[in-house]
């Protein structure tokens, strides 16, 4: 078995938080039924290009081990069928605007009516409560209102976002965490829960040594590049070659041994930069000699000279790099699988390794409403009747 094998998901979800959220949950073996708009579908069934065969490449990165049922949730008949699923349901996951599930009909309490254990999880970006309930939220915009982008960039240059959109994928994680928490209560106790996930509660927890710094000084820590704000040198060095090398010099003993591995005895010697202490307060002298230090030779040169010096480091690897990483593939991060539309298609890997339930990649993303016949014979509707319910606009 499958951890999650057993727990139906109904996904109510579309973009990339929700979808997260389920996608975690199918890969552990929940049966995650994706419920989209008819015609269209997710947002991101035309986040493109790229596209492979005319399928989102965005759209097929977060959908793998679900089906697609489309429902016009707008029409009585489909909240009916709605509400026959969310019967036999474990969990519903839903990122809607805060209030448009209650003007639905299938809001938590309406949902709790029919099926009192249910577990009930909304992420949104502020969440269902305060005076931002109702405003829209992107992860570009998120990572300004939670402060990340104040703390990322260099510290002459603009406020920069991160390079992936950590904050929906990590409002998804949060959910997942959070349904999984609700689901070993209700094992315990019988009883489901609402719970509320708000991007924006994510990326606040998330500022953790830098919110500490600010209530220790008062004061809005600086942006510090590629730089740690506490620690030096523990940053991006730009090589000879032009690509760069991340060190992570994190205590006084990889100082020591930092300094050997550079041939710079006199900086270790120097006690000017004895304790971390001192290198922070000669930043930017230090950083100076060592970035001239770091030009004289290739990414490839240094890596190798600081692993073997026991310095903690790597280069800054491109999408490239990380997919040919003999680590990477050594632990299954880069899978591959067929698809009905697109052909073959490569999928990051399954994260966490379970010993004795792991987690499996067993479907494709689903094409639209791929499983309307299934799902809905499953419940006792006919053949005919998945006819007549697309014909009128149902699915």
């Amino acid at each position: 078995m499958k951890a999650l094998e057993g727990v139906r998901v109904l996904d109510l979800t579309r973009a990339l938080a929700g979808p997260y959220c389920t996608l975690m949950l199918a890969d552990y073996g929940a049966d995650v039924i994706k419920i989209e708009v008819p015609g269209k579908g997710d947002d991101t069934r035309a986040w493109g290009p790229p596209y492979i065969h005319d399928e989102s490449a965005y759209f097929l990165s977060i959908n793998r081990n679900k089906r697609s049922l489309t429902l016009n949730l707008k029409e009585p008949e489909a909240r009916e069928i709605f509400m026959k699923l969310a019967r036999d349901a474990d969990v519903i996951v839903e990122n809607y605007t805060p209030g448009v599930v209650h003007r639905l009909g299938i809001d938590y309490d309406s949902v709790k009516a029919v099926k009192p254990d249910i577990v009930y999880c909304s992420i949104s970006g502020f969440g269902q409560t305060g005076p931002y309930r109702e405003l829209p939220a992107y992860d570009q915009m998120m990572q300004g209102v939670g402060g990340i982008m104040s703390l990322t960039g260099d510290p002459d240059g603009p406020p920069m976002k991160v390079g992936i959109a950590i904050t929906d994928i990590g409002a998804g994680m949060l959910g997942a965490y959070a349904v999984m928490t609700a689901l070993f209560h209700r094992a315990r106790t019988g009883q489901g829960q609402y719970l509320d996930v708000s991007m924006l509660d994510l990326q606040v927890s998330w500022l953790t040594y830098q919110a500490g710094a600010y209530f220790a000084a008062g004061s809005p820590p600086p942006r510090v590049g590629a730089a740690h704000p506490n620690l030096v040198p523990y940053q991006a060095f730009k090589c000879s070659d032009g690509k760069y090398v991340n060190v992570a010099v994190g205590n006084d003993r990889f100082w020591l041994r930092f300094c050997d591995a550079l041939g710079r005895q006199d900086l270790a010697q120097d006690p000017a930069y004895a304790q971390n202490k001192d290198r922070v307060r000669q930043r930017a002298k230090l950083v100076g000699i060592l970035e001239q230090e770091f030009k004289k030779k290739p990414v490839k040169h240094w890596v190798q000279v600081l692993e073997k010096g026991g310095v903690p480091c790597g280069p800054i690897n491109d999408m490239a790099d990380v997919f040919s990483n003999p680590q990477v593939i050594e632990r299954k991060m880069l899978a591959e699988m067929d698809h009905p539309t697109a052909g073959r298609i490569k999928q990051t890997g399954i994260s966490i390794k379970f010993s004795d339930t792991p987690g499996e990649i067993k479907s494709p993303p689903p094409v639209l409403g791929q499983h309307n016949e299934e799902i809905l014979t499953s419940l006792g509707y006919s053949r005919d009747d998945v006819k007549s319910l697309k014909q009128s606009g149902i699915l």
